[in-house]
């Protein structure tokens, strides 16, 4: 469904939340090589948005944060004080010794960590999962210092690969039960308590096999290309594209 006011799509109905939340515990880590490129990405749009000459000494948490890709990008780039919270158990085994010390297993809930424990919290592509958004919100709210800040990044309804595709956009997937233009995400955060909110268009970088395979298309006619990719190794060759993501910074209102 969409809404005619702010343009914000969601799945009406959805299975329970406690059946989702169970899913999520069983989830698993799959996406190991587009990982490598995302934590780049993301690292770039931190460091342009959120990095100062403090930010090695701040603590941040990052909601959804899989087997720890994006944390272990941080640490190398010197920040340490660094924590993750992620549902899938199979994911966080994955994560590298140091990370995985760091990281709940379990689901943002009230309780999980003293209010205002932390100066930056970032999540990607988990708030399109979320069932009741204005609860996360609020409680990433409370979970954030004086002038704490948020980096989320998440799927535009109003990018490239809906205005080419329509309903055939690969971001129009069962799990998602929001999906959000950046009107409607700049307006779910002024309402739970942030403000200086930004948001921009996110450029991501992937090898040419994978955005073949999120390209809709027949199935043969895909796996042709991707035949033709692997013997060529063109397949391995990067490309830049804002396809479709959004991210949005902002801090938290005192």
């Amino acid at each position: 469904l969409k809404c005619s006011k702010c343009g914000l799509i969601f799945s009406n109905p959805i299975i329970e939340e406690s059946k989702i939340n169970s899913l999520y515990f069983k989830s698993d880590f799959n996406y190991n090589q587009e990982a490598q490129y995302l934590k780049k990405t993301y690292f770039n749009y931190f460091k342009k948005y959120l990095l100062n000459s403090d930010s090695k000494n701040i603590k941040i948490l990052e909601v959804g944060c899989g087997n720890g890709f994006f944390l272990e990008e941080l640490r190398e780039n010197g920040i340490s004080n660094i924590y993750g919270l992620e549902p899938g158990k199979s994911s966080v085994e994955k994560a590298d010794k140091f990370i995985r010390k760091r990281i709940k297993i379990n689901i943002l809930k009230i309780g999980l960590y003293p209010k205002r424990s932390f100066d930056i919290i970032c999540c990607f592509h988990t708030l399109d999962h979320i069932v009741d958004i204005n609860t996360f919100l609020k409680e990433v709210n409370e979970l954030l210092r004086k002038n704490g800040k948020i980096f989320f990044v998440v799927h535009n309804t109003d990018g490239l690969s809906v205005k080419l595709f329509g309903e055939r956009s690969p971001i129009f997937d069962i799990e998602h039960i929001y999906l959000f233009n950046p009107r409607s995400l700049e307006r779910i955060f002024k309402k739970n308590g942030f403000s200086n909110l930004n948001v921009f268009n996110v450029n991501n970088t992937y090898p040419l096999n994978y955005w073949v395979k999120l390209f809709p298309m027949p199935n043969l006619l895909k796996k042709i290309i991707l035949k033709i990719f692997d013997i060529t190794k063109i397949g391995l060759i990067s490309l830049t594209l804002g396809a479709g993501n959004i991210g949005i910074v902002g801090k938290k209102l005192n």
